[in-house]
């Protein structure tokens, strides 16, 4: 029996399901007899992502009855997705051009898993097919993982890791593979001069009771940031560029069964990029959803520092921690702190705990301010 129903148009057809269970089972030939595929429990919106599905079954291999299971997603566009509705009509076609939602797809069709350092593992890609020119499905092997905490040792050795991934001369190879060109100058025109910097230059906002307790004592210092974002982003493009993985939050960085490295998945941001980058979602991407605390921030951001520069110099590149220092606290106030505004919850009743994440995603802004202030 076969229910695809789930995935509409990122399904395929059954002697592409065949050969792809073949290829996942490591055989020759497989004959799927059962399959079914059921949404994935995923809370998290994101604006290239039409779906996310589990795809289990069995197959007749050599006469014999072996289980499959894969992972598939279905990434298109920016807008196709139903956040888009929120772009201006008047900068929509300039809009829909500026997310890389074509580089994941390039990423897995590449060679880029070879090209990882030890430690460090993405999915193995049965299938990339286009749905059309604007979308395209994902299939992967469903990679084992364990839960552990993120304790300092394990945010250091991700930082470490992340440090030889940008520092790696044969992944950098890789950095233009998704054929979207984007520096930060782009999120700087894009998100905060058409979204986050009207909202912040408008008064209504810090009487909000959202806003006005946790972020009313740093809008002097957050406005001042945006007078001079114009300089703080030409001197970021100025710093070393080698690459990142664009968005190394530890949601995104599954701990491996050998708890000694990490599978990294969602590429969708994997490109050249200042050094430092992978930094700022390492420290607060849990943080900003409301998964952790942001106590202790400064001692673990030093830790991760470290070791993403010890990182860099294992790959053969050796920068002063100055440097890199510098580099991630603009990255960190460009992308995270001056963004911090829960604008997404602006709407809701602010309850006790809309009010505790207000708290927290303050207390980043407070941190990303004052390491731009210790490092300038």
């Amino acid at each position: 029996m076969h229910d695809r129903t789930a995935l509409g148009p990122a399904d395929v057809r059954d002697d592409v399901l065949a050969a792809m269970v073949a290829d996942l089972l490591g055989v020759e030939d497989a004959e799927p007899t059962s399959s079914l595929a059921v949404p994935v429990d995923y809370e998290l919106p994101a604006i290239t992502t039409g779906g996310r599905w589990w795809v289990s079954g069995t197959a007749a291999v050599d006469g014999h009855a072996r289980p499959f299971r894969m992972f598939v997603k279905h990434v298109h566009e920016w807008s196709r997705s139903p956040l888009f509705a929120s772009v201006p009509p008047e900068v929509r076609d300039w809009a829909a051009g500026m997310v890389p939602w074509r580089t994941e797809g390039a990423v897995y069709r590449s060679d880029l898993g070879d090209r990882l350092p030890a430690g460090l593992a993405l999915p193995r890609a049965v299938g990339v097919h286009d749905i059309d020119d604007g979308a395209y499905a994902v299939w992967l092997e469903v990679v084992p993982t364990v839960a552990a905490p993120w304790d300092l040792a394990r945010y250091r050795h991700a930082a470490h890791l992340l440090g030889r991934l940008a520092g790696s001369h044969r992944v950098r190879e890789l950095a233009d593979i998704g054929g979207h060109a984007w520096d930060i100058s782009r999120y700087v025109e894009g998100r905060l001069g058409h979204q986050v910097l009207p909202i912040l230059g408008s008064e209504e906002i810090w009487r909000h009771p959202l806003v006005a307790e946790s972020f009313g004592p740093l809008r002097p210092r957050l406005l001042q940031a945006l007078d001079r974002l114009p300089a703080l982003c030409d001197e970021l493009l100025a710093l070393p560029v080698l690459v990142g993985h664009g968005d190394a939050c530890p949601n995104n960085l599954l701990v491996r069964p050998d708890r000694d490295g990490f599978t990294l998945i969602d590429f969708g941001f994997f490109m050249a990029l200042p050094v430092g980058f992978d930094l700022g979602q390492l420290l607060v991407g849990e943080i900003q959803l409301g998964r952790g605390r942001a106590d202790g921030l400064a001692a673990r951001d030093e830790a991760c520092l470290m070791s993403y520069v010890e990182g860099l110099a294992a790959e053969g590149v050796d920068l002063d921690p100055v440097t890199v220092r510098r580099a991630h606290a603009l990255h960190l106030l460009i992308f995270s702190g001056l963004s911090a505004i829960p604008f997404e919850h602006l709407d809701a009743e602010p309850t006790d705990a809309l009010q505790a994440m207000a708290a927290t995603r303050a207390a980043i802004a407070r941190y990303s301010l004052d390491l731009l202030d210790q490092t300038g």
